[in-house]
């Protein structure tokens, strides 16, 4: 089971092939192979990437599935 990096949550909705939404905090995760990027939604739609707030370098947005 996915957990949100950014509320711990495991309330995470599939939206997309690789793209999930966690209901707890409302932000958008990408998911391509073991990377992760984390985006807040803006009100008109668009996504703003958050990953310099979560992430120090490459090797941190692997994704740990349980």
């Amino acid at each position: 089971m996915m957990r949100c990096p950014n509320c711990n949550s495991k309330d995470i909705g599939k939206i997309g092939s690789h793209q999930f939404y966690c209901w707890g905090c409302f932000i958008e995760l990408t998911v391509n192979g073991d990377k992760m990027s984390v985006y807040q939604v803006e009100e008109d739609g668009t996504l703003s990437s958050l990953d310099d707030l979560f992430f120090e370098d490459e090797a941190a947005t692997e994704v740990h599935v349980n």
